[in-house]
């Protein structure tokens, strides 16, 4: 049951894709207008130029069930997949091309990006990456800090569950998430800070804005964040899943363990909030293994197999997934630790091609065709 004060919970994801050439396996130089147009004919404002040349977002319309998210992601997937054909090109849903090297990308050119990249120099050029973000509408500002206080404890567990950037220019880099290496080298990343009101978390921004940092907090760009156009939290932590039923299964996963830190807090209690430093030392663990490994639970200070803390996290959950209406997408995690994330599938992918470059290229093609299994 739900209190009449329990927020809707509405949920939205939004994920970049890289469009491929289907001949040379590579990225395409830029996205022509004619795609985003015929895109934009079907999809509305749900369909955007990003920062690179070679990149598109797209974005769900406000879901309030687990039905319509799945059929609006479809929905934007299958818009892209079917227009880019038509061009001789593919989108992979996956946080870095295998082997694309970012000094050959051609960049956007809005006043936004022309910004960032003179503020932010080689940091900016070299971001040849993509994620995924899952925002959480909860109306009370009060209430949405005081969700992201707890949540950040879960963030590494999101992370690990989508991990789909093992390689960089054509080479292994041992971890299952590059792209938080790349991203990081960023200012305002990482693990969002922990903030008593909403009115501090608004000091500390305007602190910024005032100073001349900042134009306004979207250039803010940790982990998880209070969005600054809508009543939402944000959730940025993940990378992009060329799997359909993995992103949704973490979108319903991110909208329950929402739902549970408002169930605690009808009875008077909170998930315990662990010092930043412990749960940074997970995000770690989770871009380097994925799920490969284990994370650590602060609590019992003790590292628990991923499998674990999957069973754990879908116990702790299931009466919001009942509520929802999403058991089989919070049950689908299992499959994900089971089968392992993209990350694991790539390197496998490669492995059994050969490696060098025809193993790059299957990669490629492995990440296209999931991204196109709809």
């Amino acid at each position: 049951m739900s209190d009449e004060n329990e927020p809707v919970f509405s949920y939205g994801i939004e994920e970049e894709y890289l469009l491929v050439d289907v001949e040379t396996r590579d990225l395409v130089r830029e996205v022509p207008d004619a795609l985003l147009t015929a895109c934009g004919e079907q999809l509305g404002e749900g369909v955007t130029r990003e920062y690179l040349r070679c990149q598109v977002e797209i974005g769900t319309k406000v879901c309030t069930t687990p039905q319509q998210a799945r059929d609006d992601l479809t929905r934007c997937r299958r818009a892209v997949v079917d227009t880019a054909r038509d061009h001789g090109m593919a989108p992979i849903a996956a946080s870095i091309h295998p082997f694309a090297n970012w000094r050959d990308q051609a960049r956007t050119d809005r006043e936004r990006y022309r910004e960032l990249e003179q503020e932010h120099r080689s940091v900016a050029e070299r971001m040849l990456i993509c994620g995924m973000h899952v925002h959480i509408g909860i109306d009370d500002p009060e209430h949405r800090i005081d969700t992201m206080n707890q949540l950040s404890y879960f963030l590494p567990h999101l992370l690990a569950l989508t991990t789909s950037s093992p390689f960089w220019e054509g080479h292994d880099t041992g971890l299952a998430s590059h792209r938080l290496t790349v991203f990081d080298a960023m200012p305002r990343t990482g693990l969002p800070p922990q903030f008593d009101s909403w009115a501090a978390y608004r000091n500390s921004v305007d602190a910024l804005v005032e100073a001349g940092v900042l134009d306004d907090a979207t250039k803010i760009w940790w982990d998880m964040r209070p969005s600054d156009k809508y009543p939402t939290i944000e959730i940025r932590i993940c990378d992009v899943c060329p799997k359909v039923d993995d992103a949704l299964a973490v979108a319903s996963l991110i909208r329950c363990l929402a739902r549970m830190i408002h169930r605690l807090r009808q009875h008077n209690q909170r998930w315990r909030q662990y010092d930043r430093f412990l749960v940074d030392e997970n995000r770690w663990r989770a871009q380097r293994y994925g799920v490969g490994n284990g994370l650590m639970d602060i609590g019992i200070r003790k590292l628990v197999p991923f499998a674990d803390l999957v069973d754990e996290m879908i116990e702790l959950v299931a009466e919001d997934a009942a509520f929802f209406g999403c058991k089989s997408e919070i049950g689908h995690l299992r499959n994900i630790v089971q089968g392992g994330t993209s990350a694991d599938r790539q390197r496998a992918t490669f492995e059994n091609s050969q490696g060098g470059d025809e193993g790059l290229r299957a990669v490629v093609d492995a990440l296209v065709d999931e991204t196109r299994t709809l």
